[in-house]
């Protein structure tokens, strides 16, 4: 994804939070991929859209009328990456009064090898003109079928905020070098889980999984540095699209999508 480059600053950045290269939040890692760092010290203004309806639990008289501000075209960056991380910024800032708490989270979707699609949320590491970065267990169902169909779909749900990021592209797996590097800067707590968990297979009890975690603690205790898993990595996912949705009263939404036109973008409009 075109847009601002390694190392350089992000127009919009977060107030009180810090865009950093992988690795050490202050140092740079392989090839520059942002890492994404949080302080709790950010602030952001309360959205105007706090008109909600609720009746009961019945879903379908359950109503929100959103009064954001609205999204044009003459407010979007030249690509979808620069746009991305001014919104990115302004999630960031959200979780400071409490609005959002994980801005980084986002829905990855997968297609198997019988044509099922499978959802699940894990937590963007990365991002840069080259794509989005999450890390997974290689042996995962996600991973399986990324594997047999690259294609997927990212979704931000920033719902607090009326908006959306929605990603279409293809994912391939980062560096063995970059993981390294993302790995190693973990919890020392994760690094051990990622070896004591089969993600996405049967586990006979909490019990077991709880034993196995034991098992790699006393292997690696705390201080001593914990191997990389060779079946655990990381995806970039390369855009191909990307739609920036913003809720508007009378579900008028603004839903504006970048689409890759050879080595730039195009903009479209497209009906909510």
């Amino acid at each position: 994804m075109p847009g601002a480059g390694p190392g350089h600053p992000v127009p919009g950045g977060p107030v009180g939070g810090e865009f950093a290269h992988t690795g050490h939040p202050r140092t740079a890692g392989p090839h520059g991929t942002l890492r994404l760092r949080f302080l709790q010290d950010v602030r952001v203004r309360q959205p105007h859209d706090t008109d909600v309806q609720v009746h009961g639990d019945d879903p379908a008289a359950m109503r929100r009328q959103y009064r954001a501000a609205g999204l044009t075209e003459a407010d979007l960056a030249a690509d979808p990456c620069t746009q991305f991380a001014h919104w990115f910024a302004d999630a960031v800032r959200a979780t400071g009064s409490g609005l959002l708490t994980e801005p980084n989270a986002m829905v990855v979707s997968t297609v198997g090898a019988d044509g099922a699609p499978s959802s699940r949320t894990v937590l963007l590491k990365g991002y840069d003109q080259r794509g989005f970065v999450f890390y997974s267990n290689y042996d995962s169902r996600k991973s399986r079928e990324l594997a047999g169909n690259p294609r997927t779909c990212l979704l931000f749900p920033w719902h607090p905020m009326a908006r959306q990021v929605i990603v279409s592209g293809t994912a391939t797996r980062v560096s063995a070098e970059e993981t390294a590097a993302y790995f190693h800067s973990r919890p020392h707590g994760s690094q051990l889980g990622a070896r004591a968990s089969r993600q996405s297979t049967v586990v006979a009890s909490r019990e077991v999984l709880e034993q196995r975690y034991a098992e790699q603690a006393a292997r690696f205790p705390e201080g001593t540095q914990v191997p990389v898993p060779d079946h655990w990595g990381g995806f970039r996912v390369e855009a191909h699209t990307v739609e920036f949705w913003q809720g508007r009263e009378n579900r008028l939404h603004d839903r504006l999508r970048y689409t890759r036109s050879g080595a730039g973008w195009s903009v479209d409009r497209l009906a909510p």
